[in-house]
């Protein structure tokens, strides 16, 4: 996202949601968290960018309130800025030692509770309408008891850029299996060895998808890697001792991930909100426009 994220976060890029407003994107993934039944957000960020974060919601809050005051959609966005202002902590992460380090980071803010784990910039839109992909998510997690993983069948090209498993499809139960392995970034010849899934189109694997439950457990994995002195704390390894420690299930969500770190990420993620959302005739009629335009110079 350079050079826009050197003076900016990228968590606080603008993107028009479903119902046509303009959010941050941070707020866009927290009401992803808040619609799937979560009540506490822990955002675990650089130094510095705690007040930050909170200074910009409350200006956005503050501008809404006062520029657009006569305005009844401004004031319902207004009451839920001040919702996000008090169900939204902040952690801040010293160092950049690893997304498990990261993660770990929230050990006191979870406590003794299972968590839902989001990207930072990650977008999601579900193909269930009424249910979220966080809630799918969730209803399993809390069905079966056990820490669950979002993933989503991917094409071989695009593993090297994802955490992949493998394992065994649990009976009478479609798109849900039984982790046995896991490996970040996998190679597509490590992959053919080591991690197809069976019932699978061919040239396909299951992917992370940028969504968890897991359990406190996961923090005494990686307090044991920091401790170790590891300069670079993954998250993954924590998972694959997890699935040999306990029961851990993948879910294949109805849905899509948008990453936003991706070339043209944020421009996929944009179409696709706007597809899901209020805005689909316009959106799709723009896109029928551009593609003859483009036609009509070739």
């Amino acid at each position: 996202m350079y050079p826009v994220s050197d003076t900016v976060q990228k968590a606080m890029l603008p993107v028009i949601d479903t119902d046509g407003l303009h959010k941050p994107v941070l707020q866009i993934i927290a009401d992803e968290a808040f619609g799937s039944g979560i009540e506490e957000i822990c955002v675990v960020c650089a130094p510095g960018d705690a007040e930050r974060y909170k200074s910009a919601f409350r200006a956005l809050r503050d501008n809404l309130s006062k520029s657009f005051k006569d305005a009844e959609w401004a004031r319902k966005e207004a009451a839920k800025l001040d919702q996000f202002l008090d169900r939204v902590q902040y952690v801040e992460q010293a160092e950049p030692l690893g997304y498990g380090h990261a993660v770990y980071c929230a050990k006191d803010f979870v406590g003794d509770e299972p968590f839902l784990l989001l990207l930072g910039d990650y977008l999601y839109v579900s193909n269930i309408r009424e249910k979220r992909c966080a809630a799918q998510l969730i209803e399993l997690a809390t069905a079966e008891g056990c820490p669950v993983s979002a993933v989503n069948p991917t094409p071989e090209h695009l593993i090297g850029s994802y955490g992949t498993i493998t394992g065994k499809h649990v009976p009478g139960l479609a798109g849900i299996y039984e982790v046995e392995k896991l490996i970040e970034k996998p190679s597509l010849s490590l992959a053919e060895l080591e991690l197809q899934t069976p019932g699978l189109r061919i040239g396909y694997y299951l992917c992370f998808f940028g969504m968890h439950v897991l359990t406190p457990a996961v923090f005494n994995l990686l307090e044991r890697e920091i401790k170790a002195g590891s300069k670079s704390v993954l998250l993954t390894p924590a998972l694959q001792e997890l699935a040999q420690q306990d029961r851990y299930l993948a879910l294949e969500v109805r849905g899509s991930r948008y990453d936003l770190s991706r070339q043209h990420g944020l421009l996929r993620a944009q179409v696709a909100l706007g597809l899901a959302g209020e805005a689909h005739d316009e959106t799709l009629s723009t896109l029928v426009e551009l593609l003859a335009e483009a036609n009509s110079r070739k």
